[in-house]
């Protein structure tokens, strides 16, 4: 299947010669955390400042400082007090990328994807499903070992809800997405059983109504797992593909692409097709969008994981023009912490504006908790 969805990483253009980080306060073992670390705010442009003084609202819309009067930025950078942050010392090191400097800089900053895992709970989910049940066979690609939450919870703000039919119908038993939810999720599968019909149309457009605000530079999708047929609360027998058809199409309008997996053969391909392409905001005369059929415990983990993979991307997006051909023969990239080889492990994409990571590295990179990525360029390869 092909990359569903692009997990960027802003790269951050810095005008300091070789490899310069000032790390986190709030993250530093040696440093004893102030309450105020981590501490919920609004990075968005012009929003009220909610940190104390001496911390800054991070990307990630929490509280964080670099320095402060007893912690001193790294050479070359100078601390403001007021808010926790470094900044470059000009009667040092001349302001602007690519000035009179040996190399240019490149830090990275990761953005999570928001993902909700929307299970059907029916009845049918109790069946047999390759020595255990559809509902388990489930719940082990997502929280077993191996399974997808389990493998990426660190790097994605996972979030599921079971739904089915209930009084008022649909049910949706939930967990809120966030980092390092497993033991949340499989609690959410632990305290639930499969039974009644498969309400999928209004669950979707429940699931949407109640998505919720999505973090700073963070792109929402909803994964749809289900075994059958969809039908209304209380009307076993209905037809509603073209309702949930419909709800899918809605669910992209609102700016969250929905994916469907289907937990064995009793899905239709036609009703598949229909429901991936409504989702992905297919119009006609276009590819087809990619749907997944899991027929076995091992084929569900897999497609499982390749929908949540593809949501994770190893492209970098640059913040400045670079020459590619200059970046190519000068660049030296570290990953982790490991340089790692030019064309082999990385390369600048031809537009100048791309910096993608290959092979093996690139899975290190998406199950990473705290990724890191630098890259130092020669003078020059900044085009302005």
């Amino acid at each position: 299947m092909t990359r569903l969805m692009t997990r960027s990483l802003l790269l951050t253009m810095l005008a300091a010669c070789g490899a310069k980080t000032n790390a986190s306060l709030c993250d530093q073992a040696s440093v004893t955390p102030n309450p105020a670390c981590n501490t919920a705010c609004d990075p968005a442009p012009g929003a009220p400042a909610s940190c104390p003084a001496g911390y800054y609202c991070a990307p990630d819309g929490k509280c964080d400082a670099q320095c402060d009067a007893t912690h001193a930025c790294i050479d070359g950078y100078t601390c403001d007090l007021a808010d926790g942050t470094c900044h470059l010392d000009d009667t040092i090191t001349p302001p602007g990328p690519d000035a009179n400097c040996p190399s240019v800089h490149v830090s990275a900053m990761p953005t999570t994807p928001s993902v909700l895992l929307l299970i059907d709970r029916s009845g049918s989910m109790s069946e047999t499903f390759g020595g255990t049940t559809k509902y388990n066979a489930v719940r082990d690609a997502l929280v077993g070992s191996g399974g997808v939450v389990t493998d990426l919870e660190a790097s994605v703000y996972f979030g599921a809800s079971l739904y089915f039919e209930a009084n008022p119908c649909p049910g949706l038993d939930s967990v809120p997405r966030a980092k390092n939810n497993k033991a949340a999720i499989a609690g959410l599968f632990a305290g639930n059983s499969p039974g009644g019909n498969t309400p999928t149309p209004v669950s979707i457009d429940k699931a949407v109504a109640e998505f919720g605000v999505v973090p700073p530079n963070s792109a929402p999708i909803i994964v749809l797992a289900t075994d059958g047929e969809p039908n209304q609360c209380g009307n076993n027998g209905a037809d509603t593909k073209p309702q949930s058809v419909i709800a899918a199409g809605a669910s992209y309008a609102a700016g969250i692409p929905l994916y469907i997996l289907s937990v064995g053969n009793a899905v239709s391909d036609a009703h598949l097709q229909a429901m991936a392409n409504a989702g992905a905001g297919v119009v006609a005369g276009q590819p087809d969008a990619p749907f997944f059929r899991g027929n076995n415990p091992a084929d569900l983990k897999a497609a499982f994981q390749q929908i949540i993979g593809g949501v994770l991307s190893c492209d970098l997006q640059l913040t400045d023009n670079v020459d590619p051909g200059q970046a190519n023969a000068t660049g030296s990239v570290t990953v982790n912490g490991q340089t790692i080889p030019q064309g082999t492990g990385w390369v600048v994409d031809g537009d100048g504006h791309t910096l993608h990571i290959l092979g093996a590295t690139c899975t290190d990179l998406k199950t990473s908790a705290t990724p890191t990525v630098d890259a130092v360029f020669g003078c020059g390869t900044v085009i302005f």
